[in-house]
């Protein structure tokens, strides 16, 4: 949790000094997708299935180019190995390059790092002094690659499907150190008037 509070501190401070450049968009928007990830073998679990909910947001302030944060849970638990319940999260901040294609559409092409955090659920709970929890953690370094397309539906309000992969460093609970992510996001965007 340290990381994603890190991660999201770092988005904000980058947002603010960035305001000062005359901004010209920030968007906001909510999503739903799946993850895909190489099958299960016998002695690794995959990592991929199930519904994830996800929130992004970009914030471009020089033309078509800027930082954003994306972060994405798996909606139910899922069995590790058929015994424990697991739930992944995936956060990234990245750099994003979004062009207009025509009045209606707009690209988007993200690069950036992030994390993987694993929560294996326990039948007990551990306590220490920040709180009490029901889960220990496994967390990941994660490199991600994204693309999206935009369709306004509205000057401001957007569809979006789009695809992430994801390369997790030393993820040893899993069949693989690759995941991918497609969904679709309902978006809003904050423009400047032009």
């Amino acid at each position: 949790m340290k990381r994603l509070s890190l991660l999201v501190a770092s988005f904000c401070l980058v947002f603010l000094l960035g305001s000062t450049a005359q901004a010209q968009q920030f968007d906001l928007a909510f999503g739903v997708s799946t993850v895909t990830a190489p099958e299960s073998t016998p002695n690794a679990q995959t990592i991929g299935g199930g519904a994830y909910l996800a929130f992004g947001m970009d914030f471009l302030f020089y033309k078509n180019a800027g930082v954003a944060f994306n972060a994405a849970f798996r909606a139910s638990e899922n069995l590790y190995q058929a015994q424990q319940p697991f739930r992944p999260f995936f956060y990234d901040v990245d750099a994003i390059w979004a062009p207009p294609i025509g009045k209606r559409a707009q690209a988007e092409l993200s690069a950036g790092i992030g994390a993987e955090s694993v929560r294996f659920y326990t039948p007990f709970v551990n306590c220490n002094f920040v709180g009490c929890t029901d889960f220990v953690s496994s967390n990941h370094f994660l490199g991600q690659f994204g693309a999206g397309l935009r369709f306004y539906l509205t000057p401001k309000i957007f569809i979006r499907p789009e695809a992430h992969l994801y390369l997790v460093n030393n993820n040893v609970e899993f069949s693989s150190s690759r995941a991918t992510r497609f969904g679709v996001s309902l978006g809003y965007s904050f423009k400047n008037a032009e």
